[in-house]
Order: structure tokens, then sequence, then C-alpha cells
């Protein structure tokens, strides 16, 4: 699978400066944790379930969720489990017949007790190979253990490889009284199930519940202060960048509206270059994708990497932003070129910053890591022209 490769490949290579590397469900997990890009979550109770599978990954979703848990109605867990696995399986068969096809999303399930873990494994049988891994919900070290160990344990009988992504969303996360030794047992628990955990993901809504409370589509979950403090404590914590640290995604955007409206690519030209004879490419974005945008940003600012979606029309926007640009390409390489391994201040190429090398340097390694799955945009193409190209 590839980012962007339901581009047409001449696209492509107008788009990118170096385009997105290939990797598979098999790459190291610190590839695949910075690759999840925008994470797709769709109830499991859908009855094309397969073919909504199919149809995002032709359309560039590179990771989803298929939940049992908030997203379906507690009668409807028997129901939901038993067309999970009969779609799975429905994949597993296509999949195997159609050796032409495209690459399907790496695919998690999100589960409500340990239990189904093993449960689902054993049920699946073969088409457990399809499974990336599964979503640990309202985790704590005390509710999470059981969930990691049952991975574990799943993983064990089948021989597939299964990854763990914990949701940190329960309310002792948020109080005040109780944050700090939560986060210390999250902290020990997904340690000691490192090589499981493949990264950590914001209940943000959850969050916003325990106090009654609900973002408007102009407000990002930065501008709520209870749940920006955890988000802070959370990265603290959690996502160093000296190697103790996870992934940690972006929370859900809750609102949506149909992608044609919400895109509106158009040539038009730009006021302040009345002087030049081409046009400019722009997006109108309505009001209410603002407040996603400047989400993504505030994620990434933040130290968040991808981003949890409910709704298709969310991805090309958490794609698009996560491209390198050319200017940060161009800083993160000049930063760790070996001949700077001793430090030192330069002037970057664009000549509008200043590089320090040894307090940049991790910033740099993370930027060459997006760098790696996203790939690099081309010099003067920016988010613009990326997004329109992605749902055009």
């Amino acid at each position: 699978m590839r980012h962007f490769r339901h581009l047409p490949p001449d696209i492509r290579g107008a788009l990118f400066h170096r385009e997105p590397a290939e990797f598979t469900p098999d790459a190291p997990a610190t590839t695949l944790a910075v690759a999840l890009g925008a994470t797709l979550y769709s109830p499991a109770t859908r009855r094309a379930l397969a073919a909504d599978v199919r149809k995002q990954g032709a359309r560039g979703v590179v990771s989803m969720v298929l939940c049992l848990e908030d997203s379906i109605d507690d009668a409807e867990v028997p129901h939901a489990e038993a067309n999970l696995v009969r779609q799975l399986t429905e994949l597993d068969r296509a999949s195997r017949d159609g050796a032409d096809a495209p690459p399907l999303p790496l695919l998690f399930v999100r589960v409500r007790e340990p239990g189904q873990v093993r449960d689902l494994v054993r049920r699946l049988g073969p088409a457990v190979r399809l499974l990336s891994g599964f979503v640990l919900p309202k985790f704590t070290e005390e509710r999470g253990v059981p969930f990691l160990t049952a991975v574990a344990e799943a993983e064990a009988e089948s021989g597939a490889r299964l990854f763990a992504m914990p949701v940190l969303e329960s309310p002792e996360l948020l109080h005040l009284e109780t944050r700090a030794e939560t986060l210390a047992g999250i902290a020990r628990a997904t340690t000691a199930h490192r090589e499981r955990v493949l990264a950590l993901r914001l209940g943000v809504t959850d969050f916003c519940s325990a106090y009654g409370l609900r973002r408007t589509p102009e407000m990002t979950a930065y501008d709520v202060q209870l749940v920006a403090s955890v988000i802070g404590d959370v990265v603290n914590l959690l996502g160093r960048a000296d190697g103790t640290g996870f992934t940690v995604t972006g929370p859900v955007w809750e609102y949506f509206r149909p992608p044609e409206r919400m895109f509106k690519p158009q040539l038009r030209r730009s006021p302040f270059m009345s002087g030049r004879a081409d046009a400019l490419r722009t997006t109108l974005i309505e009001h209410d994708m603002d407040g996603l945008l400047r989400e993504i940003e505030l994620d990434r600012a933040n130290g968040l990497l991808g981003k949890t979606c409910i709704h298709p029309s969310h991805v090309p926007p958490v794609h698009a932003l996560s491209v390198v640009s050319h200017e940060e390409y161009s800083d993160a390489t000049d930063i760790l070129l070996p001949e700077r391994n001793g430090g030192g201040v330069m002037r970057s190429a664009y000549t509008n910053k200043m590089n320090e090398v040894k307090p940049h340097r991790a910033w740099a390694e993370r930027t060459l890591r997006r760098a790696e799955v996203f790939g690099v945009a081309r010099a003067g193409v920016g988010f613009v022209e990326l997004l329109a190209a992605s749902v055009e």
C-alpha cells in the first residue's frame, strides 16, 4: 500500500518532489504508526462492510477501525460480531482470488471486552491475516492489561502479528485528582507491552461528555481548556521523542457535510498578483471545515500525528496536511547531514529561519519519517494543490 496511490502517476509526479514510499502490513511498527494517517471508523453492523472497505481503500484510506463499541447499540453486539466475521471472511476470499485487486487498508477491530479478542480471532480463522490488530477502549492500567494480554494470546494462537491501539478516554484521565496516577499506570502498562502498542488514540468526545460539553464547528479541541490540558499531559508523558514515547493520534472531528459542498476547487486569479498571467488554483472551503483544518495543524504543533475520522470527507485534508513541505524537507535534511553531528547553527536554505542542529534534531528525524510515508511536496506545491488533486 501507499499513500496517494489512488492518484494517477502523472499527477503524483507533478505534486511530489519525493513520492510516498510503499509499505506493507508487515512493515516495522515505527513505519506503520506514522503511516496510519486518517484512521476511518466504521460500525461493524454495516451490511456492505466488505464493499465499504474495498471502496475506501481505493479512495486513499490506509487505516480503518471496524467498531463493536460505542458506535453500535448494546443489543446489536452479537449481530455485529457475526457480520464482522462474515464480511472479513468475504474480503479474505476475494483478496485471495483477485491478485490484481488494490491493497486493503490496515484493519483494526474496536472491541468492548478482552474476551472478544480471542473469540473473534478464532472465529475468523484464516481471515485473521487481514487484521492488523485491535483498538482497546477506555484504557487504564487496570482495564487495559487484560486487553493487552488477550491480544498477545490471540497472536500466539493464530500466528498473525496483531497490534493494540489503546484509546485514552476514561474519566480518571480527565479528572485532575486522578490524572497523574492514571497516566503513570497507562505508561507502565504500555511500556511493558511496547512491542505490541502501535499508537495511542485520544477519545476527546468522552472527555467532553464528562462535563456536558460539545465543541462547535468553529472550535478545535484546543479551545476547550479541559481537553487541551489532558492532551498536553498525555504528550508530556507518553509522546516524548527520546525513545520512551509512542505515536499519539489526533482526536476525532465530529462535523461533516457531503464532500462536494466542502471542497470547491476552481481556478481564479489572485488579486495580489494581477501582473502575472497565470491563474492560481485555490480551494474554497466552507466555514465548518476551517475548524478541522485548524485542529489538524494544532495536532501537529502539539506532538500528535494522524487523526481519528468518522467520515470519508475528513481523510483528504488529514493526508494533504501530512505531506512534508519542500521547505520542511530541506531544513530536516540539512540538520541531519553527517557533518552536522557536532552541532552548530545555520541559516536555512530558504533563508527565512535559523536551524540549530542539536535542538532541532528530534524534529528533523520525525519529519523524515513522515516524509518516507507521506512524501515531500515539490517546491511551490502546498496543501491546496494536494487537497484539490485528492478530491477531484
